[in-house]
């Protein structure tokens, strides 16, 4: 017996619940690649970007996924052997890190672990003791959607600046852009990359990358560069090499709706409710850790992000609970992966998510905690009502 119905939620960090408006934006005929539409259409979303990255740089859009937009942020300004500082908070930056390995890069990681945030302090001494400014660029994320966790990058940034350090600043906003406050020139940023399938609201496949002109002045002699990844080459005066070849037309109609909707919402607002969604999370993970089973990855409460809030599972099986959810009432929930492989399950709270959404999350997990006799402290979910409407005044 199950209490589900048509089509699964999808409560994992990426690919998100999609809206209507934008599923429905791809409904259309492709565009003549050549036409002024697809010019017009191409410079409103490059424009947007940057206002979204929050720039004065270029940006550039790419067929890929977040992986594919790491490796056009790396290809950009590295030349092999360079040395690059990954700052760990999680399986993300780590993961950036390789893939600058395999590029060719000297990496370097700053060693932290899964349940905090980057101590700025900690990237400041290192950088003071690179006397002779081996460190070519440092690798961080906003927000890491294994650990849950949820990094202070305007305090990284002006860390890096105070230790008087040259190395470019690059940052990876995949599980933050349009969800969290995100400054990239106020901040000292050099470099950001982000994708679609998360804050933006968008089918996976587009990549995105906002570089300054410090970073294009690193570019100009990087020597990883290749024709695909490359900024000169997407600066041509053909169109189609904006994309270096044929545009992905529906992702782009998906995504122009997609940052309608953000504008029509305004930003602020858009920060607010995923302040406010995440909060009410955290409320109910909170009265079940009274159980002593489940509990919260990230230690400290202030570096827990409003995106996604990792759940450890003690002396349970967090799968039991995903599958109960799952095929008994229909909500997907996001596995523990990487170093929480196994001992956690993962709560997404980004991009199309509302009030229903997160309330309606939170019951079936609090009724599969019931059905599987699991350890939890009573009323997650009422703590969570009655703090979201203290919150959100009539």
């Amino acid at each position: 017996m199950t209490v589900r119905a048509g089509r699964e939620f999808l409560a994992i960090p990426g690919p998100t619940t999609m809206p209507d408006q934008v599923l429905q934006a791809m409904h259309r005929p492709a565009l003549d690649i050549y036409s002024s539409e697809m010019v017009e259409l191409t410079e409103s979303l490059l424009r947007d970007l940057s206002k979204l990255f929050a720039t004065q740089g270029k940006s550039y859009i790419y067929i890929s996924n977040g992986h594919g937009a790491w490796e056009a942020t790396l290809s950009n300004v590295l030349s092999r052997g360079d040395k690059v500082l990954v700052l760990e908070s999680g399986r993300f930056a780590l993961g950036w890190g390789q893939a600058a390995a395999a590029m060719g890069a000297d990496v370097e990681i700053l060693k932290g672990d899964w349940r905090r945030a980057i101590r700025p302090a900690e990237v400041e001494e290192r950088l003071r003791r690179d006397k002779e400014h081996k460190i070519k660029a440092i690798l961080a994320v906003q927000v890491d959607t294994a650990s849950g966790v949820y990094n202070d990058i305007e305090a990284i940034g002006k860390a890096i600046k105070s230790a008087g350090h040259p190395a470019l600043f690059m940052v990876d906003t995949v599980a933050s852009l349009a969800c969290t406050q995100f400054e990239m020139d106020k901040w000292y940023i050099d470099v950001a990359m982000s994708g679609s399938q998360k804050g933006l609201m968008t089918p996976p496949g587009l990549g995105f990358v906002a570089a300054n002109d410090r970073a294009w002045e690193a570019h100009k002699k990087a020597d990883l560069r290749t024709p695909y990844w490359d900024w000169t080459e997407r600066e041509g005066s053909e169109h189609y090499r904006k994309y270096a070849g044929t545009a992905p037309v529906h992702l782009l109609f998906a995504l122009r709706e997609a940052i309608n909707m953000i504008q029509a919402e305004g930003l602020e607002n858009a920060f607010e409710r995923h302040r406010l969604l995440g909060e009410t999370v955290r409320r109910a993970v909170a009265v079940w850790a009274e159980g002593q089973v489940i509990g919260f990855n990230i230690v400290e409460p202030t570096e827990r992000c409003n995106t996604v809030t990792t759940v450890t599972v003690k002396g349970a099986d967090p799968a039991a609970i995903q599958h109960y959810c799952k095929e008994k009432c229909g909500v997907v929930l996001g596995t523990g992966i990487g170093d929480l492989q196994g001992q956690a399950f993962r709560i997404a709270h980004m991009g199309h998510v509302n009030a229903p959404m997160v309330l309606g999350t939170l019951g079936v997990v609090e009724v599969a905690l019931n059905a599987l006799k699991i350890p939890h402290g009573r009323g997650g979910v009422d703590a969570a009502v009655q703090w979201l409407g203290e919150n959100v005044k009539a």
